[in-house]
């Protein structure tokens, strides 16, 4: 409030204090989507319509998508192995992570140690930050993720500078170099300079507490978070699951594989 600090420094703050770190793909910093428009030629940060609603989760962006994660929220039954949340993944996994870095190393090893030691479906990869938009906040239901801190300051993770074989799409298009908004004129360094210009407008400085509050805050568990639409999987929020008092090995080995493959709420601060 006093602009004594930078709305991405105050992030990692609040990323530390709750636990994340670089040294962790499993529990990596994780920072919001901003953005909503990557489709027109020139950005308008004093536009409230170019910014991502900061007060939703990614799975409540668009009213249909709400709806559905409340209704399978509703029709969820409780048993040992299912549990009633509106998300089974989740926005922040070793995976995500290493997706987004794919074209650098050592994220490029991770990526294919995690995928069981090749890259993954050319149309799977991480390859235009419109349709990985598009996909998390509007297409697909088990895409949730959010952003890392690379987005704000780190060019060089959006270029094939190794020039690895990514493979080929669908449709003929072969992966290099991630396909950037019209606005940042192929530049990687533009689309930086410009998402982080979006990170410190004053619209997303005005709203930024919302998302804090679904990501650390009070909105991140119980009812507050029911009513919010920002339930995950209770294996999700390490703190709630005593693995110690868990005597079935199954049941046990369950958990850990969830929590290794899809990720970890951050503690509460």
């Amino acid at each position: 409030q006093k602009r004594e600090i930078s709305n991405f420094d105050y992030l990692m703050y609040l990323n530390t204090l709750a636990g994340r770190s670089y040294n962790d793909y499993m529990q990596y910093p994780v920072f919001p989507w901003v953005l909503a428009d990557y489709h027109s030629e020139t950005l308008n940060l004093t536009n409230p319509h170019t910014f991502r609603d900061l007060s939703k989760p990614m799975g409540a962006q668009t009213v249909e998508r709400k709806h559905k994660f409340i209704q399978r929220f509703n029709e969820v039954e409780k048993s040992d192995l299912s549990a009633q949340c509106h998300y089974c993944t989740h926005y922040s996994s070793a995976i995500i992570v290493a997706s987004y870095l794919v074209r650098m190393e050592p994220f490029t090893q991770t990526f294919c140690s995690l995928q069981g030691g090749s890259f993954d479906v050319a149309d799977r990869m991480f390859h235009s930050v419109k349709s990985t938009w598009e996909s998390a906040s509007r297409d697909n239901m088990s895409d949730v993720r959010e952003l890392i801190p690379e987005f704000f300051y780190l060019p060089e993770f959006l270029t094939n500078e190794n020039h690895f074989e990514l493979g080929c799409m669908q449709d003929g298009t072969v992966l290099g170099d991630v396909q950037l908004p019209p606005w940042a004129d192929g530049d990687p360094h533009k689309f930086i300079l410009l998402h982080r210009q979006a990170l410190e407008s004053d619209y997303v400085s005005a709203h930024l507490h919302h998302w804090i509050d679904l990501i650390f805050g009070h909105k991140q568990h119980g009812s507050a978070a029911v009513e919010a639409v920002n339930t995950y999987h209770p294996y999700f929020y390490g703190d709630k699951t005593d693995l110690n008092n868990i005597k079935d090995p199954l049941i046990k080995s369950t958990i850990l594989g969830f929590i290794s493959n899809f990720g970890q709420i951050p503690k509460q601060v």
